[in-house]
């Protein structure tokens, strides 16, 4: 049998379109890819070229060109780098915020956290602010780990709360009874040494201010359940002050609330209160010689704005004089940070504490620094989060005090996030004191 006769060989595009092989030409449509690509890439070299230049709307070193030597990390970061370097981006996260607000009648969701922050508006990631006007310097906020819940949640009035206040109760790195009974027995060590220890717990905004959460949000239901629980733990069992009473009559007093709309921190009256109580928990009555007036107001940044992608937004707070003898006025600078220790000393008063204390603490001991000053005469203040400061140094901080005050916010309390309750930490502090007591 002889073979038929051998076709000549055609592009699958030419062969009938009901022909199982038949494969439609592409060349158009992979031409405006190409062309779409190089102009996205090229966009920002030729805005360099003709004078624009893009600004760091993210608080944030924009991203440079990737190294040719990164193997594929080059076509990974080269994203990142075209992103950063578009000239009009701010502009575009404007319009999408006009839009939304126009249109859907809410803030554009720049702010989910995990799965939802693959969007094409991804919220970008908080870094430390630059340093304010004046006042204490804005603290770094940790994103949200969590798929589902938000970094920010947006409230009534144009309120913002953070995401992980919520978030913290709903899924703790470590459960509550744990982190009171590792706590407690770091006061153990503490007090066994001879040293006086005091722990105290800055209420989370959305616990002290919920008037203007909104009626849904992510993690609603979980951290109401929670909250009432932890707080019980928190006064009962980690032996805690309770600062929402004297927030709340100081709130009152002011006519408004000492949080800021748009911060996740309290106002100065929050100072005040934690300075007050801490001074009479170590010597009840001591405050009652205590004077206080306002002296002027000052500007602060705003770190919640941040985890929107929105920038050069402050806060306004009240500043106040504190004179503890009420006559001699010994407010003073806030502390820009204390990622290491920074100690801080002035001639006793009467109404100060004279023994060597240390505030091992977070961002709340910084935005109280200014009023933990008037009423500690001798005060070493340290982060208990810091990264720059050895296991070994935070140890030499607790052995050269005579106070110790372990200050957290209620989130990083909740949710585990509380260094101090490593059970290596606690042992070493434990042995190091036990070999230094306090006669």
């Amino acid at each position: 049998m002889s073979e038929p006769p051998q076709l000549p060989a055609v592009h699958e595009s030419y062969l009938p379109r009901e022909h199982a092989l038949h494969r439609p030409r592409h060349g158009k449509r992979q031409l405006v890819a190409l062309v779409s690509a190089l102009l996205f890439f090229t966009t920002p070299t030729l805005l360099w070229v003709f004078g624009m230049r893009p600004g760091e709307i993210e608080n944030h070193k924009l991203a440079g060109f990737p190294s040719l030597g990164a193997g594929f990390g080059f076509f990974t970061d080269l994203p990142k780098w075209a992103t950063d370097q578009l000239s009009f981006r701010a502009g575009a996260i404007d319009a999408a915020g006009a839009v939304s607000r126009g249109v859907f009648g809410e803030e554009p969701p720049l702010d989910q956290g995990s799965a939802a922050n693959s969007g094409p508006i991804p919220a970008p990631p908080l870094q430390q602010p630059s340093a304010p006007k004046s006042g204490p310097a804005g603290p770094t906020l940790p994103t949200t780990t969590q798929a589902g819940f938000r970094n920010v949640v947006q409230g009534l009035d144009g309120w913002l709360y953070y995401g992980y206040d919520a978030e913290s109760k709903c899924a703790p790195a470590q459960d509550i009874d744990t982190t009171m009974k590792r706590i407690e027995q770091l006061r153990q060590a503490v007090e066994a040494s001879g040293r006086k220890f005091v722990f105290a717990v800055t209420p989370d905004k959305s616990t002290m201010v919920p008037q203007f959460l909104p009626d849904s949000y992510p993690g609603k239901d979980c951290s109401q359940a929670a909250a009432p629980n932890d707080w019980y733990k928190i006064i009962t069992e980690g032996h805690s002050l309770d600062l929402r009473p004297a927030l709340a009559a100081s709130a009152a007093r002011i006519g408004k609330p000492i949080y800021a709309p748009n911060d996740t921190h309290w106002r100065d009256e929050g100072g005040l209160v934690l300075a007050r109580a801490l001074a009479d928990q170590l010597r009840p009555g001591i405050s009652n010689s205590w004077q206080s007036a306002p002296s002027g107001q000052y500007d602060a940044v705003a770190d919640l704005p941040l985890l929107l992608g929105k920038s050069g937004q402050f806060k306004t707070n009240q500043m106040y004089t504190l004179r503890p003898d009420g006559v001699t006025d010994r407010a003073s600078e806030f502390l820009a940070n204390i990622d290491t220790p920074v100690q801080r000393t002035a001639p006793p008063l009467a109404g100060t504490i004279n023994q060597r204390t240390l505030i091992y603490g977070d961002s709340f001991s910084l935005a109280s620094s200014r009023y933990l000053d008037a009423a500690f005469t001798n005060v070493t203040y340290l982060a208990y989060s810091t990264d720059k400061t050895t296991q070994a140094q935070a140890v030499d901080q607790f052995v050269n005090s005579e106070v110790v005050v372990l200050q957290a916010v209620e989130r990083n309390v909740s949710g585990g996030l509380v260094p101090f309750t490593d059970e290596g930490f606690i042992q070493s502090v434990q042995t190091a004191l036990a070999q230094h007591p306090v006669r």
